[in-house]
């Protein structure tokens, strides 16, 4: 818990007058090669004394220091029926405050005539008590292909909130039909774009040579797509519409799979649960669509899982969620057209200078169904009402309300979340 404490006290100093950055300097930018993040490329190195305090140039490469950490808390109002349910599941859901993750990131740009960049993440992962190495490995820009190749453990790059870095999106959580695939791969991936045509992509490998074993890795090989268009992005009148495809094809791991899904609240157990299943091949389906006018936006995405099997049955899966988005302070969620994704909310005045910072309230539905032939692994949905202070540009506070039904062993009970997170992000 120390590096916790050492931590805030970090983040408490970006707060002083006296470490903002001097001069006007517009320095290079070049993507990270996972999160639409843009790296600072310095021109010299008189630029130094104009960096923020967690950057550094050095004379092979830039060097950039990023922390993050999450914290959450929960409480829960369950009638009879979900509590039956619970037991039959041998489950145990119980208020408690939880670290959800605490993270160590370190970024550059290497002083090459291509533009090569590298990054490096540490995780202490609340769930597996267990620190874990995240998204790592080197970017190499290719305008030749009109985009960038990266190599490494990233994000592969199915649905919005899943490629978006994870403290970033509009909720405290990603919907349920998404979560119940993995987020991570390791392997190689193009991403790029056409900007007349308004057309992107993101084409990735990736195995489990390195990763067997790990939460993430369920999947031996896998093939990852994401293709969309922007049929309009009037970046002076902050108006928006994004429109994706995505596909995942792979082997699971050993033959087998298990789906299975948090209600959307990281300190409480899968409420629905597959338990293994046999499966040669799995194809995931999914479509995106968001679109933003100014402070307010609203999205969706579905999501169909299927798994292929040679010795049982086939089996389909089905999720998806609706969310609504509005800025009552008048701030505008960015649109990054690297990685196609919504970035980090800009912040006008902090609460440390005197500001209210940003509010953004937030309402989702969503549902996902592991029901299916012989397999019963129940249905949930979920109502959302919440609220995101963004304090200062890297503090967020969030107040959040559920309403879930949860279907399983021939009854329907229902649960509500009362919940709040506090986010630190250092980037």
């Amino acid at each position: 818990m120390k590096s916790v404490f050492y931590f805030l006290a970090f983040l408490l100093l970006l707060q002083v007058p006296f470490f903002k950055s001097y001069g006007q300097e517009q320095p290079k930018k070049i993507p990270d090669g996972s999160e639409g993040v843009l790296l600072t490329v310095r021109e010299n190195d008189s630029a130094t004394k104009k960096l923020p305090p967690n950057e550094f140039n050095g004379p092979v490469s830039t060097f950039k220091i990023g922390l993050g950490l999450i914290y959450d808390a929960v409480a829960y109002v369950q009638d009879e029926t979900f509590k039956q349910q619970i037991d039959s599941a041998k489950l145990d859901v119980y208020n408690r405050i939880k670290l959800r993750d605490f993270r160590i990131l370190g970024s550059g740009v290497l002083k090459t005539k291509r533009p090569l960049s590298w990054k490096f993440a540490y995780m202490w992962d609340g769930d597996n008590d267990a620190w874990l190495v995240r998204e790592s490995g080197i970017t190499v820009g290719v305008p030749e292909l009109a985009g960038n190749i990266f190599v490494g453990r990233t994000k592969v790059g199915f649905s919005m909130p899943k490629v978006m870095n994870g403290h970033s999106p509009w909720t405290n959580e990603r919907q349920m039909g998404v979560e119940a695939i993995p987020i991570l791969g390791d392997g190689i991936k193009w991403f790029g774009s056409l900007p007349k045509s308004r057309i992107f992509w993101n084409l990735g490998y990736y195995n489990d040579f390195l990763s067997k074993g790990q939460g993430f890795s369920t999947f031996a090989w896998q093939g990852v797509a994401r293709v969309g268009w922007l049929p309009f992005n009037d970046t002076e009148n902050n108006k928006l519409l994004h429109i994706a495809g995505e596909i995942e094809y792979g082997a699971p791991v050993d033959g087998k799979f298990t789906m299975k899904s948090r209600p959307e609240s990281n300190p409480t157990p899968q409420l629905i649960n597959t338990g293994a299943f046999s499966a040669d091949k799995a194809t995931q389906l999914g479509v995106e669509i968001y679109y933003r006018n100014k402070r307010f936006m609203a999205g969706s995405e579905v999501v169909m899982h299927t798994f292929q099997s040679n010795k049982s049955e086939n089996h389909k899966f089905r999720g998806g969620d609706v969310m609504l988005s509005y800025f009552f302070t008048g701030a505008v969620r960015p649109y990054n057209t690297v990685g196609s994704i919504f970035g980090f909310i800009p912040v006008k005045k902090s609460v440390f200078k005197g500001g209210l910072g940003e509010l953004e309230g937030v309402l989702r539905f969503s549902v996902l169904d592991l029901n299916d032939g012989s397999i019963q692994g129940g249905k949930f949905w979920r109502i959302s009402p919440i609220v995101n202070w963004y304090m200062t540009k890297i503090m967020r506070l969030e107040f959040i309300y559920g309403y879930g039904v949860l279907d399983r062993y021939n009854k329907k009970g229902a649960v509500q979340f009362f919940e709040s997170r506090i986010q630190f992000t250092v980037m």
